[in-house]
C-alpha cells in the first residue's frame, strides 16, 4: 500500500518545498513495498542529514557572498536559482502594482483589481478594510493588506494576495508609493496560464471597471477658462461638483408615448457597442431639444443622464477662444457622459461674421503712416474663435472617436435659426419638441405634486390646456403648495391653475388683438406712405411733361416768326 504525505505550511496554495518533499516520499514509498525497511530509514535519514547541512551552508555563506561576490555574478546566482525553484515549482505568480510607469497616478489595471475583489471576493476573507473613496457614493470593503483569497473562473482555482511592502531606504520619495509599495499578486497552475493571462484578467479588468462606474458619485462638469488651465495637468480644464438632481421621465411632463420612444433609444444605444463597431461608426448619438422657454428641457437632459448613470458635462461655447480649446475639452471627457451645450442659438455666432462692420470701421479710422503695431494682448481678446466647421468636427469628425459611449445634447428656443449642417441627421440624430403644457403632462404633474389622478376640475383644465399656451413650469408653479393654507389641498391649487389660464387665455387673447391692430396700423401706414409717394412721383412727372412741352411751343413760335 502506497502511503501518500502533504505538509502544509498554510492552507490555500501548497509551496514548492512541500510538493517536492511529497514527490520524495512517493517514490520512496513506491520502490519499497508495503512499508520502508531498516535500509530504507538509513538512506532517507542520511539524505535528509546532507541536505540539512547543505542548507545550513548555504544559510551562513549567504552574507559572504552578498558582501564579496559581484552585483552581477549575484544576480546571475539569483536568476539560477529561481530558475531551479521553477523545476519544482507548477505555480506562476503574476503581480499588478499600485503605481505603473506614470508614477504620479494610480494603475487603472490595480484600481480594477481592488473594486473586482472588494465585489467578487470580499466576502471570503479574514481581514477587511472599509474606505470612502473619493467622488464614490458607497462605503467600499477591500481585501486588507497581507490577506489571501481564492476565486473561480471557469472551474480554475485562482489565488490573490494582497501585499505591501515597506522602503528600506530611510529617504523621503517625491514620488507616490515609494515609501510604501502595495501590490497584488495572482497565483494559478501554469496549465492555466493562457486561460489566465488571455481571459481572466481582462474579465477581471471589466468587472473591475462596471463596479467602479456603478459605485461612482456621478458628476456635473463644467469648463475652466483657458488662462486657469495647467500645462501639467489635465484636470485643470474641467472643474466638477456631484449632480444630485432628482428629474426622472416618472416625473417628466410629457406625453407617456414620447417618453417610451425616448426611453426605448436610449436603452437601444447602451446596449449598441458591438453593433456601432459593426457598422463603423463611433459609439455616440445626438439630440436636439428645442422649444420654447419653461418646456422642459434642461430636466430632459437630467433624467436621461440619471436613467443612463452618466456624467454630465455642461459646456459654455463663450468660455472657448479656438477649435483646439475645443478639442482638447472633448479628449478630456470620459465615456458614460453627455456633454450638453445649451441655447447653442445664442452661444456664439457660428456663421463666420464676427462684427465685420465694426471691423472694417476700426480698419478705416486706423492710421496708415506704415509704423509697426504693437500685436495685441490675447489675454484680452475675448471674442471666442470657434468656427462652425470645428464645432462640425467636435460632433462626428474624426475626434469624435476618441472613447465612446458618449451623447451630446443641444438646445435650442429657436431651431430655425440654426444651420442646417449643424442639426442634420447624423449629428444630431434624434429632434425631440419640448411644446407647451398639455393635458397628459398636466396628469404627471397632478400625481407628482398634488398625488391625485382624478377630480372633477379636471375637464375644465383639459379644454383650457389645449385653447392655452402654458409651459409645464408656469403649470407647476401653480400646483406647488406655497403656504400654509394652499399645502396638500388640491382643490385651491387646481381652482388656482383654472384661474391662472383663464387669465393667460385673456392675456394672449388681449396680445393677439394688440398684434392685429399694430399690424393694420402698419398696413394702413405702409399704404399712406406708398399713396403719397405716387402722388410726388405723378406730381413730378406732370411737372416734368409741362418742361418738356414749353420748349416745343417755344420752337414752333420762332418757326412761324421765320417765315
Amino acid at each position: 500500500m502506497n502511503h501518500w504525505q502533504y505538509i502544509y505550511v498554510r492552507p490555500g496554495r501548497p509551496t514548492a518545498f512541500h510538493q517536492g518533499k511529497a514527490a520524495q516520499r512517493r517514490t520512496a514509498s513506491s520502490s519499497s513495498g508495503p512499508g520502508p525497511g531498516p535500509a530504507m530509514v538509513a538512506m532517507m535519514v542520511e539524505r535528509w542529514a546532507g541536505f540539512g547541512s547543505a542548507a545550513a551552508t548555504v544559510i551562513f555563506l549567504w552574507p559572504v557572498v552578498q558582501k564579496y561576490v559581484p552585483p552581477t555574478f549575484r544576480l546571475y546566482l539569483t536568476a539560477w536559482a529561481a530558475k531551479l525553484a521553477a523545476c519544482f515549482n507548477p505555480y506562476l505568480q503574476i503581480t499588478i502594482s499600485e503605481y505603473g510607469a506614470e508614477r504620479f497616478q494610480r494603475s487603472d489595471f490595480f484600481l480594477a483589481v481592488e473594486a473586482y475583489l472588494s465585489d467578487a471576493c470580499a466576502r471570503r476573507a479574514r481581514k477587511l478594510k472599509a474606505e470612502l473613496v473619493k467622488d464614490s457614493k458607497n462605503l467600499r470593503v477591500t481585501v486588507d493588506d497581507h490577506e489571501e483569497v481564492t476565486d473561480d473562473f471557469s472551474g480554475t482555482t485562482i489565488w490573490w494576495y494582497a501585499s505591501k511592502r515597506q522602503s528600506k531606504a530611510n529617504v523621503i520619495s517625491i514620488y507616490p508609493g515609494e515609501d510604501e509599495r502595495r501590490f497584488y499578486q495572482v497565483v494559478f497552475h501554469r496549465r492555466h496560464r493562457d486561460l489566465v493571462v488571455d481571459s481572466y484578467l481582462p474579465f477581471v479588468l471589466g468587472e473591475g471597471r462596471a463596479v467602479t462606474v456603478k459605485n461612482r458619485q456621478r458628476r456635473l462638469f463644467t469648463n475652466n477658462a483657458s488662462r486657469n488651465w495647467n500645462p501639467y495637468s489635465s484636470k485643470s480644464v474641467w472643474s466638477h461638483v456631484a449632480f444630485e438632481h432628482p428629474a426622472t421621465f416618472d416625473t417628466l411632463a410629457m406625453h407617456p408615448d414620447e417618453k417610451e420612444a425616448i426611453v426605448d433609444d436610449l436603452m437601444a444605444f447602451q446596449e449598441s457597442k458591438d453593433y456601432y463597431a459593426k457598422v463603423g461608426k463611433a459609439w455616440k448619438r445626438g439630440y436636439l431639444l428645442y422649444g420654447p422657454p419653461g418646456t422642459g428641457k434642461s430636466t430632459m437632459i437630467a433624467a436621461m443622464a440619471n436613467f443612463l448613470d452618466y456624467d454630465v458635462y455642461d459646456l459654455e461655447l463663450s468660455a472657448v477662444k479656438n477649435n483646439t480649446e475645443l478639442r482638447k475639452l472633448f479628449i478630456e471627457t470620459t465615456g458614460k457622459s453627455i456633454i450638453v451645450i445649451e441655447d447653442i442659438d445664442c452661444s456664439i455666432d457660428l456663421t463666420g461674421k464676427r462684427r465685420k462692420d465694426k471691423k472694417a470701421s476700426s480698419d478705416k479710422d486706423s492710421d496708415d503712416d506704415g509704423k509697426p503695431k504693437l500685436p495685441m494682448d490675447p489675454e484680452k481678446d475675448d471674442a471666442t474663435k470657434v468656427t462652425l466647421s470645428g464645432l462640425l468636427n467636435f460632433i462626428d469628425g474624426l475626434w469624435s472617436a476618441c472613447g465612446g459611449e458618449r451623447i451630446i445634447i443641444f438646445t435650442t428656443n429657436h431651431k430655425e435659426k440654426l444651420d442646417p449642417a449643424l442639426i442634420r441627421r447624423g449629428r444630431m440624430d434624434k429632434h425631440i419638441e419640448m411644446s407647451y403644457c398639455r393635458f397628459e403632462g398636466f396628469k404627471v404633474l397632478a400625481k407628482n405634486y398634488l398625488d391625485i389622478i382624478k377630480h372633477e376640475l379636471f375637464g375644465e383644465i383639459q379644454q383650457l390646456l389645449e385653447e392655452t399656451d402654458m409651459s409645464p413650469a408656469d403649470v407647476a408653479e401653480n400646483l406647488m403648495p406655497m403656504s400654509k393654507k394652499k399645502k396638500r389641498d388640491p382643490d385651491l391649487c387646481l381652482s388656482g391653475l383654472v384661474k391662472a389660464l383663464k387669465q393667460a387665455k385673456e392675456d394672449a387673447a388681449a396680445a393677439a388683438a394688440k398684434a392685429k391692430e399694430e399690424e393694420e396700423a402698419k398696413e394702413a401706414e405702409a399704404k399712406k406712405a406708398k399713396e403719397k409717394e405716387e402722388a410726388e412721383v405723378k406730381k413730378v412727372n406732370e411737372e416734368n411733361k409741362g418742361k418738356d412741352k414749353a420748349p416745343k411751343e417755344a420752337n414752333g413760335d420762332i418757326k412761324e416768326g421765320d417765315k
